[in-house]
């Protein structure tokens, strides 16, 4: 399970951060975690649970945003929303797509005392 690789880069690319900033404790952190990413929000979400342990991210509240995917169509032309690879076009029908977001895990915010 690549989640719990990924839950604990997390949690050191937050406390890093945070011990930067001087802060004791992180309450709140904000992930956004792409819909064609290849990451499971539910098993990122229980791996971050067992990640926080023994460090400033315990007790924190994680804030996950699922950002739909997209892709450049090059029969119509468009940049379309799609739900998952090898999505038809929804303007055209066409399938000659090239992803162009909505794989990113990104952290986006984070609160800290």
């Amino acid at each position: 399970m690549h989640e719990m690789s990924l839950a604990q880069s997390i949690v050191e690319l937050v406390e890093e951060r945070a011990r930067a900033e001087g802060a004791q404790r992180v309450t709140r952190v904000g992930l956004a975690v792409g819909a064609l990413g290849h990451v499971e929000p539910e098993a990122l979400t229980f791996c971050l649970a067992s990640a926080v342990r023994d460090t400033l991210l315990e007790g924190c509240a994680f804030d996950i945003v699922r950002p739909g995917g997209r892709a450049y169509c090059f029969d119509c032309r468009h940049e379309v929303e799609i739900a998952a690879r090898g999505d038809a076009c929804p303007g055209c029908g066409g399938h000659a797509l090239h992803v162009a977001g909505g794989e990113d895990l990104k952290v986006t915010h984070m609160e800290i005392v």
